[in-house]
C-alpha cells in the first residue's frame, strides 16, 4: 500500500464470515480521522442519526470534569479505502495480533458514537491533557450506505438503558444517589420495600417504592445536589424519612407483615410515587420553617384518610379518571394538602396552585 497512512497496533477478528479490526485510536486523532455524515442530508442518505444538542455537551462536561476517572466505549465505524492487516508472526497464538495500516485518504464514517466524537473534540478544548489517551475502536469494512444503515439499526435495537434505579444504585458521583442509597443503609423501612432494579412495580410486587421514585423524592427534600440544609443535609434526610416510615400507620402495618404492598397500592395513595414525592416537598418546607422542632408535627400526617376513595380529599388531585396521577402538578397538589396537615401556611405559588385546583373542580359541576 502506497501513499501517506496511518499505523495502529490491531487485533482482527471474525463476524459473519467478516473480518473486522480492535485498534486504540488517540483521542487527538478522532476528530480528525472519523467522518460523520451531514446533518442536513435527509434521514434515508445518512448512516446516522442527527447529533442532539443536548448530549453532546453532556459527554463533553462529563469527559473535562472527571478527566482522571471518565470511561468511554468503543466507537464503531466502517472503512471505505486501502487498508493492510500485517500479523505478528503466523502462529497460531499471535496471527490474529499485529498492525493495520490504514490510507490516510481511507474515508471512515462512525456507525455508533457520533456523540462521543463530537463530545471529545469538545472536551480536548477545555482539557488538551487528553490527546494523548486513547479510545478503543471496532473497524469493519465499509460495504455502501445500505449495510451501513442496517449495521446502525442493529447496534442499536437491543441496546437497553439501565433503569433509573439502577443508575441511582450504582451511581457513587452523583450526591443525590448517595443520599438515596444511604436511606436504604439506615431505614428500616426502605431497606425492606424498596425496589433496587425497576422503575415500576407490578400490582403483586413486593416492594412499595422504586429507588429511581425515592431519588426524586430526595430532589424535592434536599435539592439537585443534596445540600438544601448544608453540612447536615444528609442526617436531616435520613431522620425525615425514618420519622414519616414510622408515623403513616400503613407503612408500620406493612412492617409487621399486616398488610401487604398489593393492598396498600390497590387501596391508598400514599403506596405511590407521587406522594413519596409529596413527602419529600413537605420535607424540604417543614424543615425550613421549623429547623428544631419540625418532627412533632409530623404525628398529625396519621390522622389523613388516604384511601383512595376519599374522593373528596384526592379526586383530581393524585387521582384522574385512569388511575393515579404522578405528574409534577400532582406533587405540588399533594403537598399541599400536607403542608395543611402539619399547620404550615401555604406559599404564594402554592396558594396559586391550589387555586387553580379548585376552580377546575368548580368547572366540572357547572359541566355537570
Amino acid at each position: 500500500m502506497s501513499g501517506n497512512f496511518y499505523n495502529f497496533a490491531a487485533i482482527r477478528g471474525v463476524q459473519a464470515g467478516s473480518e473486522y479490526y480492535v485498534v486504540m485510536v488517540p483521542l487527538k486523532m478522532v476528530p480528525k480521522i472519523f467522518d460523520f455524515d451531514c446533518q442536513d442530508l435527509p434521514a434515508d442518505l445518512r448512516a446516522q442519526r442527527v447529533l442532539s444538542n443536548v448530549r453532546v455537551p453532556q459527554i463533553a462536561s462529563y469527559l473535562s470534569e472527571h478527566f482522571e476517572e471518565y470511561i468511554l466505549s468503543s466507537l464503531c465505524a466502517s472503512v471505505d479505502g486501502d487498508f493492510e492487516f500485517s500479523s505478528v508472526n503466523e502462529s497460531l497464538q499471535f496471527r490474529n495480533v499485529g498492525e493495520l495500516r490504514l490510507s490516510m485518504t481511507a474515508r471512515i464514517i462512525l456507525n455508533d458514537g457520533q456523540h462521543r466524537r463530537a463530545a471529545i473534540e469538545e472536551a480536548l478544548k477545555t482539557r488538551p491533557k487528553l490527546e494523548n489517551e486513547t479510545i478503543s475502536v471496532v473497524l469493519f469494512v465499509d460495504e455502501g450506505l445500505e449495510r451501513c444503515q442496517q449495521m446502525f439499526a442493529d447496534l442499536n435495537k437491543n441496546a437497553v438503558r439501565p433503569s433509573g434505579s439502577l443508575n441511582v444504585l450504582y451511581d457513587r458521583r452523583n450526591p443525590l444517589a448517595r443520599l438515596s442509597t444511604r436511606i436504604l443503609e439506615t431505614v428500616p423501612f426502605f431497606q425492606e420495600f424498596t425496589e433496587l432494579e425497576k422503575t415500576s412495580l407490578s400490582n403483586r410486587a413486593k416492594k412499595l417504592f422504586t429507588l429511581s421514585s425515592l431519588n426524586q423524592a430526595n430532589k424535592w427534600l434536599a435539592g439537585p445536589e443534596a445540600d438544601r440544609f448544608g453540612e447536615e443535609t444528609d442526617s436531616i434526610v435520613v431522620e425525615y424519612w425514618r420519622q414519616i416510615s414510622e408515623t403513616i400507620p400503613d407503612w408500620q402495618k406493612l412492617m409487621r407483615g399486616a398488610t401487604t404492598s398489593g393492598d396498600l397500592r390497590k387501596e391508598t395513595v400514599h403506596a405511590h410515587g407521587v406522594m413519596l414525592q409529596a413527602f419529600g416537598a413537605l420535607g424540604a418546607r417543614l424543615i425550613d420553617a421549623k429547623p428544631t422542632d419540625w418532627v412533632a408535627s409530623l404525628g398529625s400526617l396519621a390522622d389523613i384518610n388516604w384511601s383512595k376513595r376519599n374522593a373528596e380529599l384526592w379526586r383530581q388531585r393524585v387521582v384522574g379518571p385512569r388511575g393515579m396521577d404522578g405528574s409534577v402538578k400532582s406533587v405540588h397538589l399533594a403537598a399541599n394538602v400536607l403542608l395543611d396537615a402539619v399547620g404550615i401556611p401555604l406559599n404564594e405559588k402554592e396558594q396559586a396552585n391550589e387555586d387553580d385546583y379548585m376552580a377546575s373542580l368548580a368547572d366540572e359541576k357547572v359541566v355537570a
